[in-house]
């Protein structure tokens, strides 16, 4: 019987011969978390759009496969997710594409605007129309589950964020999306999880110019997934340390956060010490 204290997911401990599908997987957090579920005995599937650093990742790692991809082509999504549903079970896809770029309301970039959008939000919408269906589709597998998708938000969409006029507010979409997801999906015996990432020292992040707190590197933040994916919570945040305050701020009243968050945009807005990462 469900209680309170029933995970939120089926607990996913045993990847040995489950089929992972990372979009977003040439770099940084997606790249990582590729290949500790490889290291675990996943079949891992990373697509990006850098056949490159894909077929780079395959040479590392016998058994992956490499899907080029574009999320924001709904067309080449879809022929991707009904590729690899002829090839067999799809156990987990995880969404990673993300593109970022610090931007105020100073010096709108619509273009790179509609850019983030297209990329962070759109591209998660492209794959969850290809996949949840064949999810669905999915026979019940001995666990009670057809299958688990996984969206990496961000803490920056927590709240508004210095700097983060384009990037945030995807990030809070996605959020939105994987809540509503989850309500929807659960009942039909598919995992949801967000994913809810500090800052994370991946080539994004490193276009910083400020001390970021609490920064970690790609493969605690994979740990951290695999962690909270075997605990079968909804929300996946990393670090705890630094996660803990932001979702603090997350219940100021508008008043405090404001007044605290301008506080610290002119505080940035000082000469500083670049950040080494």
């Amino acid at each position: 019987m469900s209680t309170v204290f029933s995970p939120l997911n089926p607990p996913v401990t045993d990847w040995r011969g489950l089929t992972v599908w990372l979009i977003g997987a040439s770099t940084g957090i997606g790249r990582a978390t590729a290949s500790l579920l490889h290291a675990h005995g996943a079949r891992v599937v990373v697509s990006a759009r850098n056949a490159i650093a894909l077929n780079e990742f395959v040479l590392q790692h016998p058994q992956a496969t490499a899907l080029p991809l574009d999320v924001t082509d709904a067309q080449a999504v879809q022929a991707a997710a009904v590729k690899l549903q002829a090839q067999g079970r799809l156990d987990c896809v995880v969404f990673c594409a993300g593109h970022y770029r610090a931007m105020n309301a100073n010096a709108i970039d619509l273009p790179d605007m509609l850019k983030h959008n297209n990329i962070n939000y759109v591209g998660a919408l492209h794959v969850l129309a290809a996949v949840v269906p064949i999810l669905e589709q999915q026979a019940v597998s001995e666990h009670g589950q057809r299958g688990h998708i996984s969206l990496i938000g961000s803490v920056a969409g927590y709240r508004g964020l210095p700097q983060s006029l384009a990037y945030g507010p995807t990030k809070a979409a996605i959020t939105n999306l994987a809540e509503a997801l989850y309500l929807d999906l659960h009942p039909n015996h598919i995992g949801v999880s967000l994913i809810s990432p500090g800052f994370v020292d991946t080539p994004l992040t490193q276009q910083n110019t400020f001390e970021m707190p609490a920064l970690i590197g790609t493969e605690d933040a994979a740990r951290a997934m695999l962690q909270g994916w075997a605990s079968g919570v909804f929300e996946i945040h990393f670090p705890k340390r630094f996660t803990f305050w932001m979702k603090v701020l997350r219940l100021l009243p508008n008043r405090m956060f404001l007044n605290l968050a301008g506080r610290i945009k002119h505080s940035d807005s000082k000469p500083h010490k670049h950040a080494h990462i």
